[in-house]
């Protein structure tokens, strides 16, 4: 737990369950079915897997949702102890994603709608304290997903600014695509947004642009010129935009056994830098290290402080 000097990071948005099954040839005919070589029953979502990986490296965090009331509402409040007694209930059933691999490590995602669809910005907001602490971040994680709460951004996140949080996004990818409606809607509160956390395939798609380095410079200039746009681009590593510079981290080579979460392990280590007082260039290979440490472990688990250290100390080398 912190002290009141400490900055805590509140990760807020999609904690649900996975369930993971692979490796996944081709669709089944319609009426057919397919055995899975492999499945996991285990907490997700962008905000739970970044949640979790807070908690491995023993960071001052909190997860903030809501919950449904089905038999799987206390599993999954069983893996945040800390952070559930202040979750809302819903009448309603709990929100699954089941993730699909792929042989060439790609994953598709089928969701149902669930709890996450019924949290909203007064939710989040009577979890948190009503005035920040120097350097506290909210992380708001499924944006499209949580769809409650994504049409009350604009006044969600000029209020976390007024309470005086750091202000994060990773939106995920919109189920419908991007539409110049949702790009026009999305710019509209992206002012108030301080750090933009997205692949690279987002980063095109929601800038409308075909060009990487563009896309990434253009989507800083829309910010608040607190931070500056990430995008996570797999084992090519992270690229960050500022209004000043551009900074590229090249990713760790490892044997990749399970991509799903990795850009919400990035998350986790990119913004426990900056809570450290990191620079964001050195946040970017925390951000690496606790991806990579997780797309390398079957089943799933996240680095502890010491072999973070362990990690980045080894990317150190490697820049030098």
């Amino acid at each position: 737990m912190h002290n009141l000097t400490t900055p805590v990071l509140y990760v807020a948005g999609n904690i649900n369950v996975d369930i993971i099954m692979g490796t996944l040839t081709q669709w089944p005919s319609p009426g057919t079915e397919a055995m899975m070589e492999h499945s996991a029953l285990r907490p997700g979502g962008s905000a739970g897997n970044c949640a979790l990986a807070l908690s491995a490296m023993e960071i001052p965090h909190r997860a903030i949702s809501c919950q449904g009331n089905d038999a799987f509402t206390p599993w999954l409040a069983g893996y945040f102890p800390e952070s559930a007694a202040g979750w809302p209930g819903y009448a309603c059933e709990t929100s699954f994603t089941v993730g699909v691999t792929h042989p060439d490590k790609e994953r598709s995602f089928l969701s149902n709608y669930g709890h996450i669809t019924r949290l909203s910005a007064d939710d989040i907001l009577q979890q948190l304290p009503e005035q920040a602490i120097p350097g506290d971040i909210v992380l708001l994680c499924g944006t499209f997903l949580c769809s409650t709460l994504f049409s009350q951004y604009t006044t969600l996140l000029p209020q976390l600014r007024k309470q005086g949080y750091r202000i994060a996004v990773d939106t995920g990818w919109p189920p419908s695509g991007w539409t110049p409606a949702l790009r026009a809607d999305v710019y509209t509160w992206l002012p108030n947004c301080d750090w933009l956390l997205l692949n690279e395939v987002e980063t095109l798609g929601l800038s409308g642009m075909e060009n990487l380095e563009d896309a990434g410079a253009e989507l800083a200039r829309q910010l608040s010129s607190r931070g500056g746009c990430v995008a996570k681009c797999g084992p090519n590593g992270a690229r960050l935009w500022t209004t000043q510079y551009h900074q590229h981290a090249p990713g760790q080579p490892v044997r990749v056994v399970d991509t799903i979460g990795a850009g919400d392990s990035f998350n986790a280590g990119f913004l426990a830098a900056l809570c450290q007082a990191q620079s964001p260039e050195d946040a970017l290979y925390w951000g690496n290290a606790v991806a990579a440490h997780a797309i390398s472990s079957s089943p799933r688990s996240y680095p502890d402080w010491q072999a973070l250290q362990h990690h980045i100390e080894e990317m150190s080398h490697g820049r030098g």
